[in-house]
């Protein structure tokens, strides 16, 4: 076949036709119908300590830690691995875990993840440069995703594959019921309790029975189902409430590719117009891992919700027409991809934002500018420029309101839609899985709702385990040796 033939031509097969003018996929419309189903007895699969619902980032985080604290742990995820959007869903550029100053806020199980990753699996900067300011060495890091303000931040790029089998491997050591291809469909309510959960897989309906239940769900699924409010208010100008499914491209030379951008800025500038021209979205690739694998966390498309399954299923036709588009582009005219081809289109689709469970407590925009820090602070954010300092995120946000028994953690954390922006990120949602996993095992061990427990209880066990919190806050506990330690 002739290589203009090639089926990964967008013209050829990935057409737009099944797209109606206004750019939406023609939908049969649903029928007014219901389907009444027999009541059943579903079987239960274990009693569990803590049950924890998606072993995405804040998911394993929140296992790890309950499991350290003596509880037993049992964690249903539907893929067939762990790490969620930072491994099946291709975001291995990981946000920064440095404040301003170059100091590791998000560290815990963030620091000893990348303390056990192989050092091959990972590209960032040594830590003697994060905070720094030297302007050679910012430019070369802004060109890898780690340096943002002029200021050396860590924020490495990893390879998933050996972020997968890490976080396998801390379900072994630390004897945590692991059970995949399982999908949690309904919480298991008792007055305002959650009990456990339904979840479903190849061998039909099973039940979890459990002291308390962790939502990790990433969209606050099992929450929202149990009757908790939840928020879903966007910025419509803002890209992080968009969707897309990431992709990878093979056989490139991201140094070439990079010093084209450097040197020759308008010839850069031109070549996306014209990719824009073509596509209408049009995504740069970042660095990766190694120098010869481009990623690609885009194109990014708005007006889809995460939650429905159409939607769903147009994003992921859209985001595969514009993978190959983007292949199509590159090949033929960006320096370093003559040789291309696609290496992976990434399992997950990224979702960025759903819903935002209710709280007692949430981190806000004016948060940012008054400083505020939380007395029941679980942990310490990055803010988004030099002029804030770094976001307090208090232990309530945890705390879904109305339903005792439960406690949410990651992309759905308690906030508003401009704190979302950051809190949404991998590294905070190690950090507030992280927290999750220490309050569930402290109020499963006490007999108690996470609800009742003394935050500063939390705290220390949280420094005991590496996590950083605001000096004040350390200091009121009476732990701030243990911090140091």
């Amino acid at each position: 076949m002739a290589a203009d033939k090639s089926i990964n031509s967008v013209s050829e097969g990935m057409g737009l036709e099944i797209f109606g003018e206004n750019g939406q996929r023609q939908r049969r419309p649903r029928p007014a119908l219901t389907h009444r189903e027999a009541a059943r007895e579903t079987p239960v699969f274990v009693e569990t300590d803590v049950l924890v619902i998606g072993g995405g980032p804040s998911g394993t985080s929140a296992a790890v830690a309950a499991a350290r604290l003596g509880a037993d742990v049992t964690l249903v995820e539907r893929y067939n691995h762990l790490g969620g959007l930072s491994t099946g869903g291709l975001v291995i550029w990981i946000d920064r875990m440095t404040d301003w100053s170059g100091t590791q806020v998000i560290a815990g199980f963030a620091r000893e993840l990348f303390d056990r990753l192989p050092k091959e699996a990972v590209m960032g900067p040594p830590r003697a440069e994060w905070g720094s300011k030297d302007a050679a060495t910012a430019d070369y890091w802004s060109y890898r995703s780690a340096a943002f303000q002029n200021i050396v931040t860590w924020s490495p790029t990893i390879d998933p594959e050996a972020l997968k089998t890490l976080s396998m491997q801390l379900m072994v050591e630390n004897k945590i019921r692991l059970t995949l291809h399982a999908l949690a469909v309904q919480p298991i309510v008792e007055g305002n309790v959650i009990k456990g959960a339904i979840f479903e897989s190849k061998e039909g309906r099973h039940a979890v029975l459990a002291k308390i239940v962790i939502d990790t769900s990433g969209d606050a699924d099992l929450l929202t189902r149990a009757g908790v409010q939840s928020h879903s208010d966007i910025d419509t100008t803002d890209i992080h409430h968009c969707m897309n499914t990431a992709f990878m491209l093979g056989g490139v030379d991201m140094e070439r590719w990079t010093e084209f951008r450097r040197s020759n800025k308008q010839g850069f500038s031109d070549f996306m117009k014209r990719g824009r021209d073509k596509l209408k979205y049009f995504e740069k690739p970042f660095f990766s891992w190694r120098p010869d694998i481009g990623l690609f966390m885009g194109p990014r498309l708005s007006g889809y919700s995460a939650v429905n399954v159409e939607d769903l299923t147009e994003v992921e036709i859209k985001s595969r027409q514009l993978t190959v588009g983007h292949l199509e582009i590159y090949r033929a005219e960006a320096p370093g991809f003559e040789n291309a081809y696609l290496l992976l289109g990434a399992p997950q689709v990224g979702v960025r934002h759903s819903r935002r469970f209710a709280a007692e407590r949430m981190v806000t925009r004016a948060q940012w500018d008054e400083g505020k820090v939380w007395d029941d602070e679980i942990g310490v954010s990055t803010s988004l420029a030099p002029k804030w300092n770094n976001i307090s995120v208090p232990y309530s946000s945890l705390l879904p309101l109305g339903i005792e028994g439960a406690l949410g953690a990651g992309r759905h954390v308690a906030c508003d839609a401009s704190s979302h922006t950051f809190l949404r990120e991998i590294p905070q949602c190690w950090m507030t899985g992280q927290a999750a996993g220490v309050a569930a095992a402290l109020a499963a061990n006490a007999g108690i709702a996470p609800r009742k427990l003394d935050a500063r209880s939390v705290q220390r066990e949280l420094l005991k385990q590496g996590a950083y919190l605001s000096p004040s806050v350390a200091s009121a506990a009476g732990i701030m040796e243990a911090a140091a330690e």
